[in-house]
């Protein structure tokens, strides 16, 4: 730092860097976000990419964004506009425009605003941040791509290679603008890339030179600074909302003594679940991906009947589809979560876009009388907590329980303190041995108290029963017709 430059302390601030979907925003999004943690701040951050199949290098749908929120205090929310935005092209400004502050900083890769590449973004003017609208805003225009090329020929990589490393470049320059230490980003490059040294090396080189070239040429008189706060000591981690939402139903079926059941049918943004949830054989979870939403479903109705946590996952399309078996599990009173991470609708609607879509019909979208808990998650580690008690009420009170997340959410990611087991409660199932009754047991006999009917699991000897879905006798379980 030198005497020309000062160092203004914010609260918070947002980050939103945006380019090709082959730029490696993602990466250097998550890099910013990871280390932002590291030093002490809160963070909240959301990827945001295209439904599209990859698009022409340059074009408008080819665009594909990170961005984070960083705060000393707590932040909730990835944020609505950016304080600065980092614009690998036209295309990406042009995308982008719109989302960012009247006094926001814009840093663009100077080298990717030639004419033609102003043409593939539909822009028709060399003045193109007066035809963007963008006149109240401070534009650093750095050429990245031709320094990164020099700076890092030493490696022998090709040209093609070498550029890849200018998402570094502007990573490094967004660390020296806010008073950020790369130690933790090389840490991270050497774990992603430690066994091709050349890439490795000419990373961290375009690293260090973003971070110097900021710090030199003093491209702005003011860098900026939001302080850390001292957090719980414990072990901490980034996590997406999915994740948190997987990791809370495996810790509940531990505290419930369960196996846990996930009956999936891929669908954007809840499939991540069972991407998560495959990975964990080691710990009793069995992952089904069935043929359609029904069946996934179906699956995890069966699961339960046998005894499991049962969990099926979705988005909006799905949860239409499940209503039917929904109400199946409402009737039968199974132990079910389903998880609804919401998108865009109605229909199909948006599949990579968020929205809280699906409230109404989470709520009232059931034939009959038939309420149900709802359980919504407030922030990507919350759905942690979310998940966990979503299945703590399914499983104690026999009932299906839907937990609302959305894109927004389950994409995003917060630093998470990994909690102690001992700190959440026992999941008590009410397993029918708890029936102290002198009648012959029927399927719903109720504890007097809670009026919850007892649990009772296939093989159990002198336990037979069936569960349909008609409408039945409150105690016996036969079938009613009696209004």
């Amino acid at each position: 730092m030198t005497e020309k430059t000062t160092v203004k302390t914010l609260k918070d601030v947002v980050v939103r860097f945006c380019g090709d979907s082959g730029d490696g925003m993602q990466l250097t999004g998550t890099i910013f976000s990871d280390l932002s943690a590291v030093f002490g701040n809160t963070i909240s951050t959301f990827p945001d990419y295209p439904a599209e199949i990859r698009a022409p290098q340059g074009t408008l749908g080819g665009v594909s964004g990170f961005q984070v929120h960083i705060g000393t205090e707590q932040v909730r929310t990835p944020g609505d506009l950016a304080d600065v935005l980092v614009a690998m092209n036209p295309a990406a400004l042009k995308v982008n425009r719109n989302q960012v502050e009247r006094n926001s900083i814009i840093i663009i890769d100077s080298d990717s605003f030639k004419a033609s590449d102003l043409e593939k973004a539909e822009i028709t003017s060399e003045d193109f941040m007066t035809e963007l609208g963008l006149t109240t805003q401070q534009l650093f225009a750095v050429p990245i791509s031709s320094m990164v090329k020099k700076s890092t020929a030493e490696f022998g990589l090709d040209a093609k290679a070498g550029l890849r490393c200018k998402n570094m470049f502007a990573l490094g320059l967004v660390c020296w603008l806010f008073d950020r230490p790369t130690q933790h980003a090389k840490d991270y490059l050497n774990r992603k890339f430690g066994k091709k040294e050349a890439i490795l090396n000419a990373n961290i080189k375009a690293l260090a030179d973003g971070f110097n070239y900021g710090h030199n040429s003093h491209a702005t008189a003011t860098i900026y600074r939001i302080e850390g706060r001292k957090h719980t000591p414990g072990v901490y981690m980034d996590i997406s909302g999915n994740k948190a939402t997987a990791y809370g139903l495996v810790a509940a079926a531990e505290h419930a003594n369960l196996n846990l059941f996930l009956g999936s049918y891929p669908i954007t943004p809840a499939t991540d679940i069972l991407h998560e949830l495959s990975k964990l054989k080691s710990l009793g979870v069995k992952t089904v991906q069935a043929e359609d939403e029904i069946a996934g479903i179906c699956t995890a109705i069966g699961a339960s009947f046998a005894g499991n946590l049962a969990v099926t996952n979705t988005s909006g399309p799905g949860l239409a589809l499940k209503s039917e078996a929904l109400g199946l599990a409402v009737m039968a009173e199974i132990p079910l979560v389903l998880v609804d991470v919401q998108r865009g609708g109605p229909s199909t609607g948006l599949p990579t876009k968020s929205e809280q879509t699906d409230l109404l019909q989470a709520l009232y979208g059931r034939n009959g009388e038939s309420p149900i808990p709802v359980v919504s998650a407030l922030t990507p580690s919350d759905c942690f907590d979310a998940a966990f008690w979503a299945s703590k009420i399914a499983l104690e009170h026999m009932t299906p329980v839907i937990l609302l997340t959305d894109a927004f959410i389950a994409n995003g990611s917060s630093a998470w303190r990994i909690p102690e087991p001992e700190n959440y409660p026992d999941i008590h199932p009410p397993y029918v041995d708890q029936y102290k009754g002198t009648e012959k047991w029927r399927p719903y006999f109720r504890n007097e108290d809670t009026q919850v009917r007892y649990w009772a699991i296939p093989g159990q000897e002198g336990f037979q029963h069936r569960l349909g879905g008609l409408e039945k006798d409150y105690k016996t379980g036969a079938i009613s017709t009696n209004p």
